[in-house]
């Protein structure tokens, strides 16, 4: 039961979130239904039993757009986004109308969701056996590879990582004159 809210509650966030972002024109919103399509993904991982590639998919693709669109506006100097109406008007930014309230509303019962069946995984508790249907949890086998028969690999790749996060702090950083 809790399995399917999970999945029909995670691909209406996916498939919606993933249109509204091809339809909007503001480059702020979009960023903001990327994250919900991508939070929807994981829901989905996690109904196929799936909580390793769940949780990396919330660090690295959610957190990752986060990083993304904090670095944007930082970039582009930071502008404050008045619409011509509160500037004509005086009023005060507003935070939001209905409609994204309730995708909100939905990002944070995904969201929710998620964390529990993933916790429920690991904890190895009797309800998440009954809601993997079929699908056991992947994150004990992945951990035992990773610091066993694989850890040159997982070195590497965060040595290269972190290569990349140097890069990119120099690239971005102002130039002196």
């Amino acid at each position: 039961m809790f399995a399917q809210f999970l999945f029909i509650v995670s691909a209406l966030l996916t498939v919606g979130s993933a249109i509204a972002v091809a339809v909007t024109k503001n480059i702020m919103h979009s960023c903001i239904f990327l994250l919900g399509s991508l939070l929807g993904i994981a829901g989905l991982y996690a109904t196929l039993g799936a909580d390793f590639v769940a949780v990396t998919q919330i660090m690295v693709y959610v957190g990752g757009v986060v990083i993304l669109m904090l670095f944007a506006v930082m970039l582009t100097g930071g502008k404050d986004f008045v619409s011509r109406a509160q500037n004509l008007l005086g009023l005060a930014p507003a935070m939001g109308n209905k409609f994204t309230y309730a995708v909100g509303i939905l990002v944070g019962v995904v969201f929710a969701a998620t964390n529990v069946k993933i916790i429920m995984s690991l904890t190895n508790s009797a309800p998440a056996k009954a809601m993997d249907a079929g699908f056991p949890s992947t994150v004990r086998e992945i951990g035992l590879l990773l610091t066993k028969n694989h850890v040159l690999a997982f070195e590497l790749s965060s040595v290269l990582l972190l290569g990349a996060l140097v890069g990119a702090a120099i690239i971005a950083r102002p130039k002196k004159h």
